[in-house]
């Protein structure tokens, strides 16, 4: 009828995290409890997509003795929130009108202003993340004309990164 907390303690058992709770002794015969519990777990990661728990209720009557048990599986589900962040280096960038492509030069200059953008994927949590794919794609040519001379990709950091086979193709 009323509300009371409980006594909880964790501990092992057998080499498995156990919680004990003790419900009330003596209890009287007939008497229906409900028992809401929160649990916080972490280190989920790599738990697959559900976490299983085992709930048994232990009485110690004389006359009988009970070990009831329940399997409860709650499915996980991971939060993370991702963030791509673009800059360019210059901001703004203007050939002179007196500029012209140099085919087959392998001088920079010869091929356009250089400008480097950078681009930063952020996780803003609150879960972490693995295996994530971001795929850039770039303009490179416009029509059969030249856009942007894509000279070099790299990465910052524990990634793998492949690139378009157009990277650099005058080897300058």
């Amino acid at each position: 009828q009323g509300q009371e907390k409980l006594s909880c303690n964790p501990k092992k058992e057998n080499g498995t995290h156990v919680v004990l709770c003790e419900l009330g002794n003596p209890m009287k015969a007939g008497a229906q409890i409900t028992v809401d519990m929160e649990l916080s777990v972490s280190g989920l990661e790599d738990m697959g997509d559900a976490i299983t728990f085992h709930l048994q209720l232990r009485s110690k009557n004389s006359p009988h003795p009970s070990n009831a048990s329940v399997t409860v599986t709650v499915p996980v589900e991971a939060e993370a929130e991702m963030e791509l962040r673009g800059n360019s280096l210059p901001a703004t960038t203007v050939l002179p009108t007196s500029w012209h492509w140099v085919e087959d030069s392998r001088r920079l200059e010869d091929h356009g202003i250089k400008v480097e953008h950078v681009y930063e994927l952020h996780n803003k949590g609150p879960g972490t993340v693995s295996g994530v794919t971001l795929s850039l794609a770039v303009p490179h040519l416009l029509g059969d004309h030249v856009l942007l001379y894509l000279l070099e990709l790299g990465t910052a950091g524990d990634m793998n990164c492949s690139h378009h086979p157009a990277l650099n193709p005058a080897q300058v």
